[in-house]
C-alpha cells in the first residue's frame, strides 16, 4: 500500500509542477511553489490546493452572458460616455477595456461615514421598492441590525416584491438558521460559494467580499460597511470607522450587473429582463464606473485600476484602508508617487477587529514605505475599515477592495470609480477630519523599535498573501 501510495504522491507531484510550469506565472512564485511541493510534498499539494491554483482561466459567468446583461443596459445610452476624454481617460478606458464597465454620467452621490446614516437611507430606499431588491453582503449577522432589514424584507416580498439575498458562505456559518428563516419569509436566499467539504475544496479560500444593495435598478449601494451591530455601536471604546457609497441614477445598474453575475453563478439562473435594467432619468451630475474584480477574471481589475491612480497623481493621494499587504505593483507605485513628490498619506489601524496576524503583516511594510516619503497614520480609536482613496480633489473610489493580497487576487470585490470634485473633496475632508485622531509614525523612532517587534512582523508577512 505504501508503495502505491508513494507512486501516487510522485505523480501527483509531477503533475502539479508540470501545470506551473506551463502557467508561466512569476518565475519567483514558481519555484516558491516547486520547493514547497520538493520538502513538503503531502502539505505542499494541500496548500497548492487551497492557495496556488490560478482560476483566471474559469469565468464567474460565460462571455455570452455578461453581453446580454450589457444589452440590457443600453436603454441609458445616451448617457454614456464611450469615448473618454480629459484627464482621467486613461483609467476609464483601462475599466471599460479589462472590465466592461461604462463611464456613467448623470448620478446623484451621497456618501457615508457612519453606519447609522447609511442603514437608515437603505432601509427607507427598500420600503420604496416596488418591483425587486436585490442585496448581497459578505457578512449579515442575526443581530438588532439583521433582524431589521429582516423584516423590512419580509414586508416587501408578502407585498409581491421580489426579494434576493446573496451572502458569503464561508463567512456565515454560524448563521444559518438566520437565512433559513429569511426563506420560510418568502426571500430568495443563496450562498456564494457553499461550503460543503470545505478541506479538499479548492475554492474555500475565495470570498465574496461585496456589499452590494440594488432597489428597482435606480438604487444602489456599495462600499465597505457589513451588516452587524458593531458598524453602529463601535469596537474597544471607539467608533467603527467605514465608507459606504449611495448611487441614484443610471450607474446603479452597473452594480446591477455585478449582482446578477453572482447570482447565476450560485444559481445557475440567467436574469437578464428588462424589468432589471430600466430606463433611468439623470438624478445628478457625477460621472460614475462601476468595477468588480475576482480570482476568475482574466486582469485584477480594481488593483490595476488602483495603480493608475496613484501613477496619475500630481499633487495627492490619500489611502484609507484596514491593512496595508500590497501586491509588488502597488508597493511600487506608492512608494514611485512618493519619491516624485507626491504627498502620499496611507492611514491604518494600529490593531485589528480580530486576530494579530493581519496588523503585524501590516506594519511589515510601514519601514519600507516610509523610507520613500509615504506618510503612514495609525488611527487610534475604535477600528478603521474604510476602503476609500481620493486624489488631487478630481477622482476618488469607494468600495470594497483592501489594500491587500486578498482583496487584489483572491476576493470578489466592487469599487466605484468617480470623476466628480465635489465627492472627491468630500472624501478629502472626511480623511483629514480622521487624521485628527490618529499618530504620524516617524521613521526614526519606527526603525529603532526592538527587535523582538520586527522579527514578529516579519513573520507575520510570510503569511500575507494568504491573509
Amino acid at each position: 500500500m505504501s508503495n502505491w501510495f508513494g507512486l501516487f504522491l510522485l505523480l501527483a507531484l509531477l503533475g502539479v509542477i508540470i501545470v506551473l510550469i506551463g502557467e508561466n506565472r512569476h518565475p519567483v512564485k514558481t519555484l516558491a511553489w516547486i520547493m514547497v511541493l520538493v520538502f513538503l510534498p503531502v502539505a505542499g499539494l494541500v496548500l497548492y490546493l487551497f492557495f496556488g491554483t490560478d482560476n483566471r482561466k474559469r469565468r464567474l459567468v460565460k462571455d455570452e452572458d455578461l453581453k446580454d446583461f450589457k444589452s440590457y443596459e443600453q436603454v441609458n445610452a445616451d448617457l454614456a460616455i464611450d469615448n473618454p476624454q480629459g484627464e482621467y481617460k486613461d483609467l476609464q478606458n483601462l475599466l471599460r477595456f479589462s472590465n466592461q464597465s461604462i463611464p456613467l454620467k448623470g448620478n446623484a452621490l451621497k456618501n457615508y461615514t457612519e453606519f447609522d446614516a447609511m442603514f437608515a437611507d437603505m432601509l427607507e430606499d427598500i420600503r420604496s421598492a416596488k418591483d425587486h431588491i436585490h442585496i448581497e453582503f459578505f457578512k449579515i449577522e442575526d443581530d438588532a441590525v439583521g433582524r431589521a432589514l429582516e423584516k423590512e424584507l419580509a414586508l416587501k416580498a408578502s407585498r409581491g416584491v421580489e426579494v434576493r439575498l446573496q451572502y458569503d458562505d464561508a463567512a456565515n456559518l454560524s448563521r444559518r438558521a438566520f437565512f433559513k428563516r429569511l426563506r420560510r419569509q418568502g426571500i430568495k436566499v443563496q450562498p456564494f460559494l457553499k461550503i460543503r467539504l470545505p478541506f479538499i475544496s479548492y475554492d474555500t479560500n475565495y470570498r465574496n467580499h461585496r456589499k452590494i444593495v440594488v432597489v428597482d435598478g435606480r438604487v444602489a449601494y456599495l462600499g465597505g460597511m457589513n451588516l452587524a451591530e458593531r458598524y453602529s455601536t463601535g469596537i474597544r471604546g471607539g467608533k467603527w470607522r467605514d465608507t459606504h457609497l449611495r448611487i441614484e441614477g443610471p450607474a446603479a445598474l452597473e452594480a446591477q450587473v455585478c449582482f446578477l453575475m453572482d447570482w447565476q453563478f450560485s444559481t445557475k439562473e440567467h436574469l437578464a429582463d428588462s424589468r432589471y435594467f430600466p430606463k433611468v432619468a439623470p438624478a445628478g451630475e457625477a460621472l460614475v464606473q462601476v468595477a468588480s474584480s475576482g480570482p476568475m477574471d482574466e486582469y485584477r481589475v480594481i488593483m490595476q485600476a488602483i495603480v493608475q491612480m496613484i501613477a496619475q497623481s500630481r499633487e495627492y493621494i490619500y489611502i484609507q484602508s484596514p491593512y496595508l499587504i500590497p501586491t509588488e505593483p502597488v508597493l511600487f507605485a506608492l512608494r514611485n508617487a512618493a519619491l516624485a513628490g507626491v504627498d502620499v498619506r496611507l492611514m491604518i489601524p494600529y490593531r485589528g477587529d480580530k486576530g494579530i496576524v493581519p496588523p503585524l503583516a501590516s506594519r511589515s511594510y510601514v519601514k519600507e514605505v516610509i523610507h520613500s516619503g509615504v506618510k503612514v497614520y495609525f488611527y487610534n480609536t475604535g477600528y478603521m475599515h474604510s476602503k476609500a482613496i481620493v486624489s488631487d480633489d478630481k477622482v476618488c473610489t469607494i468600495g470594497s477592495t483592501n489594500v491587500d493580497f486578498r482583496s487584489y487576487e483572491q476576493d470578489f470585490e466592487i469599487n466605484a470609480f468617480i470623476y466628480d470634485s465635489d465627492m472627491a473633496v468630500r472624501t478629502r475632508d472626511a480623511f483629514l477630519q480622521d487624521q485628527e485622531l490618529c499618530t504620524l509614525v516617524d521613521e526614526k523612532s519606527w526603525n529603532s523599535r526592538p527587535w523582538r517587534k520586527r522579527f514578529a512582523e516579519s513573520l507575520a508577512r510570510l503569511a500575507s498573501p494568504l491573509l
